[in-house]
């Protein structure tokens, strides 16, 4: 490997965790996770997406913006009807790392179980394992 495919790697990596970031900061705020609950279901209009808040359509609009800056969402229009639909593979991404985090702590614990039953008694206070 040179060092310009060392340097593309850590690159990728960069913008990789910056786009995470990106979908985990949309993904913070509860009308947008109800939002992408609603359109995992399928395709949805904004009209459709604003039905269930109790906000402007200006305001609903915002929030499909940010939706849609972290690649979450994509919309069309056509007519005078604005349709979003979700991206599955930027969910994916956030689902990935989630899955990854889950494994390394289910692999400390698991360590941490292992020792809790070779050492079952606990050191007395003030001494030293």
């Amino acid at each position: 490997m040179t060092v310009y495919d060392r340097m593309l790697i850590v690159k990728y990596m960069l913008n990789h965790g910056e786009a995470l970031d990106r979908v985990f900061q949309a993904l913070a705020d509860a009308t947008r996770r109800e939002m992408v609950e609603r359109l995992v279901r399928g395709p949805a209009s904004v009209g459709e997406l604003a039905r269930p808040f109790a906000m402007s359509l200006p305001a609903v609009m915002q929030h499909l913006q940010v939706l849609e800056a972290c690649g979450l969402v994509r919309s069309e229009k056509v007519g005078r009807v604005r349709t979003c639909h979700i991206e599955p593979g930027t969910l994916r991404m956030a689902e990935d790392w989630i899955g990854r985090q889950r494994t390394a702590w289910e692999h400390h614990l698991d360590r941490l179980g292992d020792y809790l039953t070779e050492h079952p008694n606990p050191p007395e206070q003030g001494s030293t394992p």
